[in-house]
């Protein structure tokens, strides 16, 4: 059971309702990132001590799904907390769908996208035809009356997409029997390989000290290689180390994030993360071989999107009186409930062709050691677009 194993679920139940930084411009991948880095940013203030997974890009994808079938107000703050442009950000969407499940990210990232709607829903042809053309998202009927069926349907799918990582998403009380219309799923399901991958007989038994300073006895990866390392700092002057690693084929990373002096809580970094820093780290990173520690960990966590994103002003899709989704369907329909489900498990394995590349390299003098063995952050990106598939803060692994 090697690999990082990352998992998201973004899902949007739709009720029947009665009446920066950048030098150049972020590309739509970074944009989407962005709004998911405020979003996830925003839960951890108010989770310290906790671990926390997001998907950014998740986050963007269901928003990204609604949004054709939006009018006037509510399509105007959708546009306006993902920066996209007001004439159909489609083509653009569709293209970074495109690139980020290309063919050589093929087993390492799937992407899938759902509609149920309620049996005999109207929905708009253009809305569902626009979802399908640049989401790939398929649509399903389903009779919500009965809560129960229902729910067990959207969660088998889910199980399916996410390889079994997610066996439930939904839970049936969630559900409205008179009144839920549409449930949109996206489900994100990332298995990257290390490039250099950790020897399982050199993990060991060391200590973590956990947010809530409490020490744990973890199994902590270790391997001698050649990375990717950077040194950075906030705005307010607090350093942090930022270590690339690299998965198997290149276009994907995780960067791991971890403040340089140990009495600097995670927490004073990362309100200044956004894809502009992650952007700016790639000119700081230099290559060094080095002995890197970091612990094997499994996280999970639930994340409820309506507070979040109200704080970034997308309101109205959640207010019965004020949501305009005429373009969805000509009978009004809100946002009851919007939440993502994520969960990942990092351990050492990888692809074993490419365990032998670094030795080539000489050590000159011991190489120095840099041991993860406190609060972390960790971003997986996708390189050619920018786009950040998942973040977390790891307070205990």
């Amino acid at each position: 059971m090697g690999h990082s194993i990352f998992l998201c679920l973004g899902v949007l139940v739709v009720l029947c309702g009665h009446q920066g930084v950048h030098s150049e411009p972020p590309n739509y991948g970074e944009r989407g990132s962005d709004l998911g880095l405020q979003v996830f940013q925003h839960v951890a203030r108010s989770k310290p001590l906790e671990n926390v997974v997001l998907s950014p890009h998740g986050v963007a994808s269901i928003l990204g799904m609604l949004l054709p079938g939006a009018h006037g107000e509510t399509r105007r703050q959708v546009l306006t907390a993902l920066r996209y442009k007001k004439n159909g950000p489609y083509k653009m969407l569709k293209k970074l769908h495109k690139a980020v499940t290309a063919k050589s990210n093929q087993d390492i990232v799937t992407i899938a996208n759902a509609m149920f709607t309620q049996e005999g829903f109207p929905m708009e042809q253009a809305f569902v035809a626009t979802n399908k053309a640049n989401f790939q998202c398929e649509s399903r009927s389903l009779d919500f009356k009965h809560t129960q069926r229902a729910a067990d349907e959207i969660n088998a799918w889910v199980n399916n997409k996410t390889k079994g990582h997610i066996p439930s998403l939904i839970k049936a009380d969630m559900l409205d029997p008179d009144l839920t219309r549409l449930v949109a799923v996206n489900s994100i399901y990332f298995k990257g390989l290390w490039k250099s991958r950790f020897q399982p007989e050199n993990t060991k038994m060391r200590n973590f000290n956990g947010g809530n300073k409490n020490v744990y006895k973890v199994p902590m990866m270790s391997q001698l290689s050649v990375f990717n390392i950077g040194l950075a700092s906030t705005p307010q002057g607090l350093k942090y180390k930022v270590i690339d690693l690299p998965y198997h084929g290149n276009t994907i990373s995780m960067l791991i994030v971890l403040p340089s002096e140990e009495d600097t809580p995670l927490s004073d970094v990362i309100p200044h993360i956004s894809t502009a820093t992650v952007q700016s780290w790639t000119k700081l990173m230099h290559q060094r071989k080095v002995r890197l520690l970091i612990p094997r960990f499994t996280a999970e966590a639930q994340v409820e999107l309506e507070a979040p994103l109200e704080a970034l002003g997308i309101t109205d899709m959640f207010n019965e009186a004020k949501a305009d989704f005429r373009h969805l369907s000509a009978e009004p329909v809100f946002v009851s409930k919007a939440l993502q489900k994520a969960k990942i498990e990092v351990n050492e394995d990888g692809t074993k062709a490419s365990a032998a590349t670094s030795a080539i390299l000489q050590a000159r003098s011991s190489p120095p050691w840099i041991i993860v063995d406190r609060p972390f952050l960790f971003l997986i990106r996708h390189h050619p677009t920018g786009t950040i598939l998942f973040i977390g803060q790891i307070n205990q692994p």
